[in-house]
């Protein structure tokens, strides 16, 4: 950390603006491409100020997610280190082949003949009035691909750090935003190094119970774990923030002292990357877990768009908490 830091109290969606600007800044061939994202300044307003500042080299696309990824992959391809902004999350299933057959293969299949350092951003989750094509949370699809790094930011620090860390990497990199947070407000340091890839982090020490979540649902385990603490039970909190790679060495550490895992994610139950981690914790740190894992998620099923039946399907801090409740209670003493 830097010794003469300055820290600003900002939006999530702010953090997100400044980042953008220090890439554009740091590298004279980075770009910016997408939907809305010059002269209107960003759908969400990520981009803001950035064509006044930078001309040209923040460029609206046409609406055609396939042919502007595809672009970017080119010029990613020649030297220049463009990001995308894909709008919502569900829009990424648009430009499949161009994520998941070229992006990440690039590099391997012309033996490290080509680097791909392009950064895709997109936000994902649900809002109130955000219909079911535009509230999937699909972190579980990429990082089941080799060859990209997928993080999802809980905060405005590390919407600012760990965007800028995927820029500056050469490998490919999609950063999963959370709506529900863009007008959240938190410290953010802008004059720090570069955090590593890969990285979680232990929010909140406990002693009974692990609590493993990310992106908004980070906020829900922190409030759980308040919930729980004053009726004695300890719960620590790990925000993962990366899902490819995943730090395991975070949540064995924890395991060791707690014994119990939970994890929380905004994303369907099923397959959801929850489902990854239980997994791994049942092969790897079997004899550190007291009882049995257990996931806190969305039903399967299709989101509504109003807001009183999104809180009724997805996780929140009672429902976290519930969760932590019954595990301890089915575990040994």
């Amino acid at each position: 950390m830097s010794t003469n830091a300055v820290t600003e109290e900002i939006t999530y969606i702010r953090a997100v603006n400044e980042g953008l600007r220090w890439a554009l800044r740091e590298y004279p061939k980075a770009l910016i491409l997408g939907e809305d994202v010059a002269l209107p300044n960003g759908p969400f307003g990520a981009t803001r100020g950035l064509h006044g500042e930078f001309g040209d080299r923040v460029i609206d696309t046409p609406i055609t997610e396939s042919a502007f990824v595809g672009a970017a992959i080119g010029a990613a391809m020649r030297g220049y280190r463009p990001i995308v902004e894909i709008m919502f999350m569900d829009f990424t299933q648009v430009a499949m082949d161009q994520l998941v057959n070229q992006l990440p293969n690039i590099h391997y299949v012309s033996n490290g003949g080509f680097r791909v350092p392009l950064t895709i951003r997109t936000q994902q989750g649900r809002t109130p009035g955000s219909c079911a094509q535009h509230s999937q949370s699909l972190e579980a699809v990429f990082a089941h691909v080799p060859g990209i790094r997928v993080g999802l930011p809980a905060n405005p620090q590390d919407a600012y750090d760990m965007l800028r860390s995927a820029i500056a990497s050469d490998d490919p990199a999609l950063i999963i935003e959370s709506r529900a947070l863009y007008a959240s407000r938190g410290p953010v340091e802008l004059e720090r190094p570069l955090a590593p890839i890969g990285r979680a982090q232990l929010r909140r020490p406990g002693e009974d119970v692990t609590i493993v979540s990310w992106s908004r649902m980070v906020g829900e385990a922190e409030a759980a774990a308040q919930r729980l603490e004053a009726e004695g039970i300890s719960a620590a909190v790990i925000d993962l923030r990366w899902v490819s790679p995943v730090d395991h060495d975070t949540i064995a550490a924890s395991l060791e002292r707690t014994g119990r895992l939970v994890i929380a994610h905004e994303a369907n139950r099923t397959a959801g990357f929850g489902a990854e981690l239980a997994a791994w914790a049942t092969e790897e740190r079997f004899w550190d877990l007291d009882g049995p894992v257990a996931r806190v998620g969305a039903p399967d099923i299709r989101m509504p768009a109003a807001a009183t039946l999104q809180e009724a399907l997805l996780p929140s801090a009672e429902s976290i908490a519930e969760t932590v409740r019954a595990t301890l209670n089915a575990a040994p003493a």
